[in-house]
């Protein structure tokens, strides 16, 4: 049976954050019911199709899906469990916010099946928590860990970010210490990006956020990278570092391009040679999925050339790389006979390696990836 990852989008929040440009709102509470029903009502809308498939994962975002009651996440995946096919080692991840989670929730999301919880930590630092509209202090970063590990959550992943304003180098590195220290089998290390329409974007434009330089914030890629290593850490995509057999399987979906399917509002989905995302309208998506009606906004067919595009630009985002096998059981073609000509103008930059088995990037390759893959347009 062919496999499928499902994406869920729940975009409620306690605060919308400086940087966050994600589909969230901090002030529709009284919509979280009819909301929790469209969902359901939406997967019955693809109940035909998924039925084909077998889910491999699942990845419950946001938002804060930790900021509603943990009921409703219960009742959902009851709902996928009695109604799809599901993998036997399904990954099952939620995100969740520190000081959004106490043990009631942590004791649910156990009994719903999640395996894998992602925290937003950002940085273990308070001053720098406040600055970026974090609602969160250090310390219920500690109690969110605890109640999830006394759960037996064993598959556990915190978000941190780097080129924060007025963050330095020391307060990266002690962040990501500390999430070692406590023993996290996942992070995520994002570069800050000033979104269009962001708090801290408009506060950038009028030359008001102090930010560090550009080599300030690669140095403090590369230390973290290498601390991170040096810590048994497999570095296995450009912001990710795994313990080994932790890699995020869902995201990996992602990265390989293969199908998947986005529920809730803004969603996004790749299946079946198509691209389609779903209304970024919260009144709009629950009035569609009322009357029965999928909440498409936008839809894409993906031909073989794009795939290809698409693949490679993915595909290098993966310390790994492209392997050239894979590429030629999936397309048919070497990728030299299509990228020859971009591929060896890049292994002169010094951007790229080609081993005989797979095209990956090089470290400098890794901090120019835009560059690089621009050239797999064609």
């Amino acid at each position: 049976m062919k496999e499928i990852s499902i994406y869920i989008h729940i975009p409620f929040c306690i605060r919308k954050c400086y940087y966050c440009d994600f589909t969230s709102f901090s002030n529709l509470n009284e919509k979280i019911p009819l909301y929790m029903n469209s969902l359901k009502t939406e997967l019955e809308l693809y109940r035909e199709k998924l039925l084909a498939y077998s889910i491999k994962t699942i990845f419950i975002g946001g938002g804060t899906p930790s900021a509603i009651e943990g009921r409703y996440i219960y009742d959902l995946l009851v709902h996928l469990y009695k109604n799809f096919n599901l993998s036997k080692d399904m990954e099952i991840t939620i995100e969740v916010n520190p000081g959004t989670i106490d043990k009631e929730k942590a004791k649910i999301y156990k009994e719903a099946g999640i395996n894998r919880v992602s925290i937003g930590v950002q940085t273990f630092n308070n001053r720098l928590l406040k600055s970026i509209g974090r609602i969160h202090e250090v310390e219920q970063i500690y109690e969110s860990y605890k109640l999830l590990r006394k759960e037996k959550i064993e598959n556990i992943n915190m978000d941190l970010i780097f080129g924060l304003p007025n963050q330095t180098l020391e307060d990266v590195l002690f962040s990501i210490e500390e999430a070692i220290r406590l023993g996290v089998e996942h992070i995520s290390h994002y570069s800050l990006i000033l979104e269009e329409g962001t708090q801290f974007y408009n506060l950038n434009k009028k030359g008001k956020l102090n930010l560090p330089d550009e080599d300030e914030e690669r140095l403090m890629y590369h230390k973290a990278t290498e601390y991170l290593v040096e810590k048994g850490y497999s570095h296995y995509e450009i912001s990710n570092y795994a313990l080994p057999g932790f890699e995020c399987r869902h995201n990996l979906v992602y990265w390989d391009l293969l199908p998947y399917l986005g529920i809730g509002l803004g969603s996004h989905s790749y299946m079946e040679n198509k691209r389609f995302f779903n209304t970024s309208n919260i009144l709009d998506y629950i009035e569609k999925l009322g009357s029965k009606l999928l909440p498409i906004e936008g839809e894409e067919i993906i031909n073989k050339s794009t795939e290809i595009e698409e693949y490679c630009i993915l595909g290098l985002r993966k310390i790994k790389g492209i392997d050239k096998n894979e590429f030629k059981k999936r397309f048919n073609v070497e990728i030299e006979d299509i990228y020859g000509d971009v591929i060896n103008k890049h292994i002169k930059n010094g951007l790229i390696i080609d081993d005989g088995r797979s095209i990956m990037l090089t470290k400098k390759g890794l901090d120019l990836s835009n560059l690089v893959e621009v050239d797999f347009l064609k």
